[in-house]
């Protein structure tokens, strides 16, 4: 289902949902305390990159889901601003985090986990039950070691930014095809592209022009948080999550082997159960700091 919440400077934002998110099922095994998932999805790509999570049975059995298009991508607003403002990023998130009404796991993928690093910057942790940075940045702008990127998304600029189809498609075509390390469909591939190329380039560009140090910002998380990260991402280089990792208070890191940029496509399964698992906890307590490799 698709529903809008008005963000910041009263955009609107687009929101998909699953599961139940106005108020979690009942029964035994989902009590009131069972948190809501908000998914974050990437640079130049949308809510649409999270159906397989949206529609699995076990996480829309047990909890509240919803993945928002941030602004300027799938069904949301385009404004002319507010790219380089770490307070409409927040407010944005804020309004849908209103939507689910109970604390919420943010996932954030990606350039989602820079936005992530907006709302912690404002908010805090305020209506957060936890975290999950998924072959995120939580950094941008040069020598940020957050903010490292892998080999498909260097060779991918600067003419993925361009408004210049002829100079633009061909390096956002390398670039879908570089997400994925593992085989998939080649209709995944084109579903990336074709996410990319609704972004408008001035867009594409804005969320690029940013210079964002979150090393406080990341110290001072204060709810549990799991890192993942596949060992061969070629967009997001795995020293962006490692960094998190050790800047956040008790991070839990799972690095996967032989996974891309995108492991919740390219190993859903073990995806989904593992963000089964760690969202559970958070319903009973928290997790135990032991990393898993």
């Amino acid at each position: 289902m698709r529903t809008d919440v008005v963000g910041a400077s009263g955009v609107r934002i687009s929101v998909l949902t699953g599961g139940d998110p106005g108020g979690g099922a009942s029964g035994p095994d989902t009590p009131d305390t069972t948190p809501a998932i908000l998914f974050l999805h990437g640079w130049a790509q949308s809510a649409r990159a999270w159906h397989t999570q949206l529609t699995d049975p076990d996480l829309a059995g047990r909890f509240p889901l919803a993945a928002m298009d941030l602004r300027g991508h799938g069904c949301s607003d385009v404004p002319d601003g507010g790219y380089d403002d770490p307070a409409a990023w927040a407010d944005d998130v804020a309004a849908v985090l209103r939507l689910l009404g109970r604390p919420t796991v943010l996932v954030g993928w990606s350039y989602g986990g820079l936005v992530i690093t907006d709302y912690l910057r404002v908010y805090g942790t305020r209506g957060l039950a936890g975290l999950v940075l998924v072959g995120a940045i939580t950094e941008i702008g040069r020598g940020r070691p957050g903010g490292s990127v892998g080999p498909a998304m260097a060779s991918a600029l600067p003419d993925a930014l361009s408004d210049d189809p002829a100079v633009a498609l061909p390096a956002l075509t390398g670039l879908a095809e570089g997400m994925t390390a593992r085989p998939v469909p080649g209709s995944t591939t084109q579903a990336l592209l074709g996410a990319t190329l609704a972004v408008p380039p001035a867009v594409r560009g804005a969320l690029f022009r940013r210079d964002v140090d979150s090393a406080d910002v990341l110290e001072a998380v204060d709810v549990p948080t799991l890192v993942l990260h596949g060992d061969a991402d070629a967009v997001v280089d795995i020293t962006a999550g490692e960094y998190a990792a050790g800047k956040i208070p008790g991070a839990v890191t799972r690095w996967w082997s032989g996974v891309g940029h995108v492991p919740f496509v390219e190993s859903a399964p073990e995806f989904d159960t593992t963000l089964l698992r760690f969202a559970g906890r958070q319903a009973v307590g928290g997790l135990d700091g032991r990393a898993e490799r």
